[in-house]
């Protein structure tokens, strides 16, 4: 696979690139941690930072690893000053309200939260650790913060949620699927991340005159059959992302091509492994900066006082590969507004 980009847009785009304990440390199971937990019960412990994913390791290890790398170069290295625990979740969200009272219990310095779900968990664990969400899709509705500007209580980060970006979206797919007219709409309405994109979607379809087909998943095994009972009624496929969706990923896509529908998702880890495109923002930039946000908070700094971020750049990113097997023509004009075309 090579890509075209027409512009550089991030010298963190790719994987991200850590020293070998670093890697193994962001990817890596409880095992890898044993001596780390052992030595957090020093007198002189390092302080530990808690990853609490709401996916799995598989799925949002990339986001971590980026953490951990920018860690790394902030100046905290497993080998001197920090230490690490992880837990995965793996979509289940009952894991993980486990697993945030267990980091509660280990009295981690500061909960890394990936995902809204994450956040939310760690939020109702405790009021007292600090929290840092690299992504949340909307850290105020879901109960997080007080506001972008002055967060309140032990949790901050940033912010996904733009009120463009679905409408953006839904144009995009527009542009490329000729006479498109029904839009089916994939979400897990369990997540109030995927409730407020689903609302976004919809009321921006229906300002374009289209019809909408909604298919509400609350677990995996509710992917395919929803995706089978299309039966042709659909044009496209929006997919509003939570970490159920990004667990998901490779089964959506191969059963959306089966289904030879077109795909438009938030972010590119998506069209990579099949999906037509994505529009949004740099995950793993996000994740980057959410190591700042840690850095912050280990030397002195409350999460009340530190304000919520929210994006400024949004990046397309086109799988060519994908479009040929749907055999549908993309325009050289519409390839040109790409970040990315993967091929």
């Amino acid at each position: 696979m090579r890509r075209r980009e027409k512009y550089s847009t991030s010298p963190h785009w790719g994987e991200a690139k850590l020293h070998r304990r670093e890697f193994i440390a962001a990817l890596g199971g409880a095992a890898v941690f044993a001596p780390l937990a052992a030595r957090a019960q020093e007198p002189d412990k390092r302080p530990t930072i808690g990853f609490l994913g709401s996916a799995g390791s598989s799925a949002q290890g990339s986001w971590v690893a980026a953490t951990v790398q920018h860690l790394h170069e902030l100046g905290w290295n497993v080998d001197r000053n920090i230490a690490f625990e992880f837990r995965w979740a793996d979509g289940n969200d009952t894991r993980l309200t486990e697993m945030a009272a267990e980091l509660v219990r280990l009295k981690v310095d500061v909960i890394v939260a990936v995902g809204t779900q994450a956040a939310v968990a760690a939020k109702q664990a405790t009021a007292t650790i600090p929290i840092v969400f690299p992504a949340s899709g909307d850290p105020i509705g879901s109960g997080l913060i007080a506001s972008l500007a002055r967060p309140g209580g032990n949790a901050t980060g940033l912010s996904l949620e733009n009120t463009d970006l679905a409408s953006k979206r839904v144009a995009l797919l527009r542009e490329v699927v000729t006479g498109l007219r029904r839009l089916a709409i994939l979400a897990n309405v369990g997540s109030s991340v995927g409730r407020l994109d689903v609302k976004e979607a919809s009321e921006a379809a229906g300002k374009l005159g289209l019809e909408i087909v909604p298919l509400e998943i609350h677990n995996t095994a509710d992917i395919a059959p929803s995706l089978a009972d299309l039966n042709n009624r659909a044009d496209a496929l929006y997919v509003a992302g939570d970490p159920l969706v990004v667990a998901n990923r490779a089964r959506i896509n191969t059963l959306a091509l089966i289904a030879r529908l077109p795909t438009i998702y938030n972010s590119r880890e998506y069209v990579e492994l099949g999906g037509l495109m994505s529009y949004g923002p740099n995950f793993l930039d996000f994740y980057r900066r959410g190591a700042v946000f840690v850095d912050k908070i280990l030397r002195g700094a409350k999460p009340a006082d530190l304000p919520v971020e929210q994006p400024t750049k949004f990046y397309l990113v086109v799988n060519l590969t994908t479009a040929k097997a749907l055999k549908l023509a993309i325009p050289e004009s519409f390839l040109s507004l790409a970040d990315e075309v993967i091929e």
